[in-house]
């Protein structure tokens, strides 16, 4: 009768001790590398940069396709914060907008908060190369992890980046406008263009 009960209390112990592991993760415990680390606090900081000038954008020109837009870069901000979070990084998000902690990223918002106001074709063409940007970085990102929660993150966000080109590059074509993309293949970008818009985190 004892060693029944002792087996017994072993297989809860170890049953307790397995689902302690269970980082949701895939039953893994990852650390994350500095190379990780560093895309994380990128991507945070670059989302905010489309958020800024799309919130930028709208006050200048008052299209609610910029406004629409910045809310969901407000979405992709939450989803990379839920993994600086999960991962203990500290934020490198200004709560003030058009501030950033990277050189780069502050640089880019001057460049593109300059040329937005000038016409609401430049302010279509600007979150053109705003999407076109990201989507590249993202796919180079997916390439230095194997984590799967960074991996679906990545995933959901370049989906909503596809959308969001497409919209912008819908409305420069309504007014005459084609745009070339700078950051992406010329074959990728037909491949969004011609497809439908896409239901994102499904």
């Amino acid at each position: 009768m004892k060693k029944s009960v002792i087996f017994i209390l072993t297989g809860i112990v170890s049953l307790v001790a397995g689902c302690s592991d269970d980082t949701s993760d895939g039953n893994q415990s990852f650390t994350l590398t500095q190379q990780e680390k560093n895309d994380l606090l990128f991507l945070r900081e670059e989302e905010k940069l489309a958020r800024d000038v799309y919130l930028f954008s709208f006050d200048a020109h008052g299209d609610l396709i910029f406004n629409n837009i910045a809310a969901s870069e407000q979405q992709h901000m939450d989803e990379i914060l839920r993994l600086l979070d999960k991962y203990d990084l500290d934020d490198p998000a200004s709560p003030e907008r058009g501030v950033f902690k990277n050189e780069v990223l502050q640089g880019l918002y001057n460049d593109l908060t300059a040329a937005s106001p000038i016409s609401l074709m430049k302010a279509l063409t600007v979150g053109a190369t705003i999407e076109d940007l990201d989507i590249s970085d993202i796919a180079t990102f997916e390439t230095r992890t194997t984590n799967p929660n960074i991996l679906n993150a990545y995933e959901f966000l370049k989906c909503g980046s596809r959308n969001h080109l497409r919209s912008f590059t819908e409305r420069l074509q309504f007014i005459g406008i084609d745009y070339v993309p700078q950051y992406i293949s010329a074959e990728e970008y037909t491949s969004i263009i011609s497809s439908d818009k896409e239901r994102c985190g499904q």
